[in-house]
């Protein structure tokens, strides 16, 4: 199994509390109403805290249908969110899983630094291209910026 991290680093004007309500408390709710062209539903089974499976289902025409996300850690109080993908099409029969940590920091002018750092698990000899890597980064984004607007 080969492991490979990659970090990313996003500036927003909005407070760090704030997009972590909306990003990871209330995601299941707000996500599929804000982006209703891709994202179908989100079913959680569990509380949201620690073991708690989301299953986010696509809309109709996507090349995935389904990923489901395990809650690995969460702390509200200091907007850390630590997940890992570990079921869905497309790409999980190269993958393990990928692991997701999630951290929201002040900014002196009220907004807020969101640093994500991904961590994938690939089976056997499977080498990830920086392409399909770029490609999932950029899906994040979006749904990042139509929250944050």
């Amino acid at each position: 199994m080969g492991v490979n991290s990659y970090s990313d680093e996003y500036s927003s004007t909005i407070p760090p509390a704030s997009l972590f309500k909306a990003l990871i408390l209330d995601s299941h709710n707000l996500i599929p109403k804000l982006m209703p062209l891709a994202i179908q539903s989100i079913e959680i089974s569990g509380d949201g805290g620690a073991g708690t499976i989301k299953q986010i289902n696509f809309a109709e025409g996507s090349q995935v249908k389904f990923i489901k996300n395990r809650v690995d850690e969460l702390d509200e109080k200091n907007f850390w969110f630590k997940y890992s993908l570990i079921e869905g099409d497309g790409m999980m029969d190269k993958l393990e899983k990928i692991t997701y940590e999630v951290k929201f920091e002040s900014t002196t002018d009220g907004g807020s630094i969101n640093k994500m750092t991904s961590t994938y698990y690939t089976k056997d000899d499977f080498v990830l291209i920086e392409e399909e890597i770029k490609a999932g980064k950029e899906k994040a984004l979006a749904m990042y910026k139509v929250v944050e607007a």
